[in-house]
């Protein structure tokens, strides 16, 4: 009988995954060229067509991974894949400067979260959907090791994800220090930090929130002008990221709209 239910899950786990996807070489083809571009495209080679896919993906700086036959026979549902597969995308990504723009041109300090590897689509989508109903000027992702705009964080985000700027970077460090560059103080989560409650992010604000298993990088976390502490009360000593991506955030909208 547990076997069975391990079945029905891997079953239902593939079923979730093959929906998501758009499989065989000339849809694919005809994803790149729409204005509503995949996520992500999965390969099982690099020749013919398939590196003409490749190409036309990284130009357009959309991530290409390499898997086998057979994982591509599993991701799709055992559709005819002829190598070639892409994940459908939830909305679409924007610059940092557009960010930095959007937050200039309604005259407000920017508030942006940095979400340093986290992997979990769900948790990705939750801090979309706060970030978006709180006001937040845009959410950076990196584009390695990082869940991305699929439509499990469309799902999760409740649609905020379609609505929410996100730009998807190569490299976080940099990120962070143009954003030093035009005003805005970035902090980390620490045990050791601040009490959040006492730091003042009226201006320009980026909070940095780190991985599920392993929380914030530690070349990130140098470029972090300060960090933040939450008061942990009970036995556990640590909250899911959306969870503490939330309290940030509304802190610091709680301090904006004060008189």
């Amino acid at each position: 009988m547990n076997q069975n239910r391990h079945s029905s899950r891997g079953q239902n786990a593939a079923l979730q995954e093959s929906e998501q996807l758009i499989a065989g070489r000339n849809p694919v083809l005809e994803s790149l060229c729409s204005n509503n571009l995949p996520d992500t495209v999965y390969l099982s080679g690099n020749n013919g067509v398939l590196r003409q896919i490749s190409e036309l993906a990284k130009e357009k700086g959309i991530p290409v991974k390499i898997v086998s036959e057979s994982k591509l026979y599993q991701m799709t549902g055992n559709a005819n894949h002829q190598g070639a597969a892409a994940s459908g995308s939830c909305g679409k990504y924007v610059s940092v400067d557009e960010i930095l723009e959007y937050a200039e041109g309604i005259s407000e300090k920017p508030l942006i979260v940095i979400c340093d590897e986290i992997q979990d689509p769900h948790n990705l989508g939750a801090i979309i959907r706060t970030a978006e109903a709180a006001g937040v000027h845009g959410v950076i992702i990196p584009k390695r090791r990082s869940a991305s705009l699929n439509l499990t964080v469309g799902k999760t985000s409740a649609g905020a994800a379609s609505h929410m700027r996100v730009a998807r970077v190569s490299n976080l460090v940099m990120t962070m220090e143009k954003l030093k560059e035009n005003g805005v103080w970035i902090y980390g989560t620490d045990a050791s930090g601040s009490n959040y409650t006492d730091v003042d992010f009226k201006s320009g604000t980026a909070f940095v929130i780190g991985s599920e298993g392993f929380g914030i990088g530690r070349l990130v976390g140098e470029k972090c002008d300060g960090m933040l502490s939450l008061p942990m009360h009970g036995h556990v000593n640590s909250l899911n990221a959306s969870v503490a991506a939330g309290i940030f955030i509304y802190e610091a909208v709680r301090q904006r709209s004060s008189k």
